[in-house]
């Protein structure tokens, strides 16, 4: 077997919680020309990964879909995932909802809870989360789908491995209210509540931080200079780790009070600033604005 072929191999475990959309991913990627398989218990995905490469240029990516489906299996999947990356480009794509959108989840589609047993949906979902905590601290990519419908989140989807060509790293700035909680996917977050609040400025309340009169003023606030300065020359070094260790997706996100003013701005400056670095696609997210 080629060393480039063996390069060219990669592999995609799709896991997560019940209810956090894995099969919306599953038709997302198939729909890239990823060869998916769904609800695979974790002693196949060396065979299916031997397969993989036996058939070469025919089937480069794959996707395996694992969950607590596949009962006692399921215990083993972090050590065969461990065993796996030994010559083969193997990335962990883990999927999360809160407990109140996961329970609403299935009340909609009038299902159990795969774990609930003779409990209820919210026992199941702290069993799952029980079982599933080390292999989300090893995820390579964790993407929180409370906001998000079927169709955003197949967007996002496809936007975040159609553009995997493109860079060695995808980073996403993201702006949010602290009032509407953390953003569970995101690696790093700053707060921005250190700086005066546009919101208290008569002129400057209907307007958000892509406007030029909301961001000047942030942007010229004391400490705002330094604080970027300071966030980005450090945000570089952590970026080209993540590049040395193949972790190719990257939240950042920086937060104030209602996610509208001054984390708007900074995060669409933090974008500026980032995104000439080599190896680099940035983009921008503002989640919260547009919320009252």
């Amino acid at each position: 077997m080629s060393t480039e072929l063996e390069q060219q191999q990669e592999v995609l475990i799709v896991t997560g919680m019940s209810g956090a959309g894995r099969s919306t991913v599953a038709n997302a990627l198939e729909d890239l020309d990823w060869y998916v398989v769904d609800n695979l218990p974790p002693q196949m995905l060396r065979p299916l990964v031997d397969l993989a490469r036996r058939a070469g240029s025919r089937l480069p990516r794959i996707a395996a879909v694992v969950d607590v489906r596949g009962g006692d299996f399921f215990s083993d999947l972090q050590e065969i995932i461990q065993n796996l990356r030994d010559g083969t480009h193997v990335r962990i794509l883990f999927m999360d909802a809160t407990d109140e959108t996961l329970v609403r989840r299935f009340e909609a589609v009038r299902r159990p809870h795969p774990l609930q047993g003779n409990g209820t949906i919210l026992d199941g979902i702290a069993a799952e989360r029980v079982r599933l905590s080390e292999i989300r601290e090893s995820s390579d990519l964790v993407v929180d789908t409370s906001d998000l419908n079927i169709h955003q989140l197949a967007t996002s989807i496809t936007a975040t491995f159609a553009a995997e060509n493109t860079a060695g790293a995808q980073l996403t700035i993201m702006s949010f209210g602290f009032k509407y909680g953390l953003p569970q996917d995101a690696d790093m977050v700053a707060d921005a509540r250190f700086l005066p609040n546009p919101f208290w400025v008569p002129e400057l309340r209907a307007h958000t931080g892509q406007d030029a009169i909301v961001s000047d003023y942030v942007l010229g606030q004391n400490g705002a200079s330094e604080f970027i300065d300071a966030y980005t020359a450090a945000l570089k070094p952590v970026l080209a780790g993540y590049q040395r260790e193949n972790k190719r997706h990257a939240m950042f996100a920086i937060g104030c009070t209602g996610g509208k003013h001054r984390s708007v701005a900074i995060a669409e400056e933090l974008v500026r600033r980032l995104a000439p670095l080599p190896g680099v696609a940035v983009s921008v997210k503002h989640r919260d604005l547009g919320r009252e």
